[in-house]
């Protein structure tokens, strides 16, 4: 695997949620910068084999928006 693709959302409570497609992985943080900061940590802790470990982290950001028609 050379890359592993996150899933960013806005936190109901406030701050930003990260899931990873395809593997158990789930952080989440108040800021983006303590966000990739958490992802990256998520990341080396998941994969402990480094020959293993995803060489590119990719943050696909998800926004809903609602607006009155």
């Amino acid at each position: 695997m050379t890359e592993i693709v996150f899933l960013i959302e806005d936190a109901p409570e406030g701050g930003y949620t990260a899931r990873a497609l395809g593997e158990s992985i789930f952080t989440e943080a108040d800021n983006l910068d303590r966000l990739r900061e958490e992802v990256r940590d998520a990341v080396r802790c998941h994969f402990l084999d480094e020959q293993t470990r995803p060489k590119l982290i990719r943050l696909h950001f998800v926004r809903d928006e609602v607006i009155a028609s």
